[in-house]
C-alpha cells in the first residue's frame, strides 16, 4: 500500500508539473492592437513568426484603425500597441496609459486614382492634389472615415488647404468607416481617388484602373511606433511579455526582419528605431 501511495503521488505530482508547464506556455502570449495597414500589407505574417522563434511568445493581432487601437490601450484590452499617429500616441503616453512611445519604422502615403486622372492631380504636391479634388465635379474620393492613422493624416492634408472637415463640403467625398483594404476596393470599383499607405497598396491585388498619382511629398511621411500599455492603469496586462516584443522589434534583429519584407522586390517598410531625432 505504501508503494502504491508513493507511485500515485508521483503520478499526480508529474501531472501537476506537466499542467503547470502547459499553462505557463499558454500564458506566453500577448494581444497587440494595431493598424489595418500593418496587417493588410502582410508585414505581420512575415514579422511575428520571427519574433515567436526568437522569444517563444505568441502575438494575437487585433487589426483596427489607430484611433481604435489606442482606445483599446486606454481600456486595457491590449498589452501592446503598434500604430501610426504620433500626436495621438504621445497624448496616450502623457495620459499615463502607455509606458513609452518608441519609433519602429516608416513608409509613406500615396494618393491613388484612376489611370485617366480626370481631375489632373498627378504630381508630388498632396495639397495641390486635394485642392483640385475639392472643386472637381464628377470625381469621387473615398476616405476611410474610421479615425485611423491614415484618416487622421488625410484630415490634416485637407485642413492644409483650408477644409476643416471635408465630409459634406467636397463633392464626391465618401466616408466608408472601414479599413484600408475595403476602402481601396471601393475606390477600385468606383474609379475613385483615395489616400493609402504604400504598404497596403503594394499588397493590394484588386487595383482595376487605379494607379499611384501623387507621391514623394515630404508631408506624406508615415511613421510607426510601438507602445507598451501601462500596467499601473491595467494590472492584468502582460507588461513583461509586451516589453519583450517592443524591445525585440526595435532591436537589430527585429529591424532586419522588417527591412527584409518585400513584395515584388520592393521594400515596404524602412526601420528607423535607432535614427537620431
Amino acid at each position: 500500500m505504501g508503494l502504491m501511495n508513493l507511485q500515485r503521488r508521483f503520478v499526480i505530482g508529474a501531472l501537476i508539473a506537466v499542467c503547470g508547464v502547459a499553462a505557463s506556455a499558454q500564458e506566453r502570449s500577448i494581444v497587440m492592437a494595431s493598424t489595418t495597414s500593418t496587417e493588410q500589407s502582410g508585414l505581420f505574417a512575415h514579422l511575428l513568426p520571427a519574433f515567436k522563434a526568437a522569444r517563444n511568445i505568441d502575438v494575437k493581432v487585433v487589426a483596427v484603425g489607430t484611433g481604435q487601437a489606442l482606445d483599446m490601450g486606454r481600456r486595457g484590452d491590449a498589452d501592446v500597441l503598434f500604430v501610426h499617429d504620433q500626436i495621438a500616441e504621445e497624448k496616450l503616453v502623457a495620459e499615463g496609459f502607455g509606458l513609452k512611445r518608441m519609433p519602429v519604422m516608416y513608409n509613406d502615403f500615396v494618393v491613388v486614382g484612376p489611370k485617366a486622372d480626370p481631375v489632373g492631380v498627378k504630381g508630388k504636391d498632396v495639397a495641390e492634389a486635394l485642392r483640385k479634388l475639392s472643386t472637381a465635379s464628377g470625381a469621387s474620393f473615398v476616405s476611410r472615415g474610421d479615425k485611423s492613422g491614415t484618416h487622421a493624416a488625410e484630415l490634416r492634408f485637407w485642413k492644409a488647404v483650408g477644409i476643416d472637415m471635408p465630409a459634406g463640403k467636397v463633392p464626391g467625398y465618401k466616408e466608408c468607416g472601414c479599413g484600408m483594404g475595403p476602402a481601396l476596393n471601393i475606390a477600385s470599383s468606383t474609379n475613385a481617388y483615395a489616400l493609402t499607405d504604400r504598404g497596403t497598396w503594394l499588397n493590394f491585388k484588386n487595383r482595376g484602373e487605379l494607379v499611384v498619382l501623387v507621391e514623394g511629398d515630404t508631408r506624406l511621411f508615415n511613421q510607426y511606433g510601438v507602445i507598451v500599455v501601462n500596467a499601473a492603469k491595467h494590472p492584468h496586462t502582460k507588461t513583461e511579455l509586451a516589453q519583450a516584443f517592443a524591445d525585440w522589434v526595435i532591436s537589430t534583429d527585429g529591424q532586419a526582419v522588417i527591412a527584409a519584407y518585400r513584395i515584388g522586390g520592393e521594400q515596404l517598410f524602412f526601420p528607423n528605431a535607432n535614427a537620431k531625432p
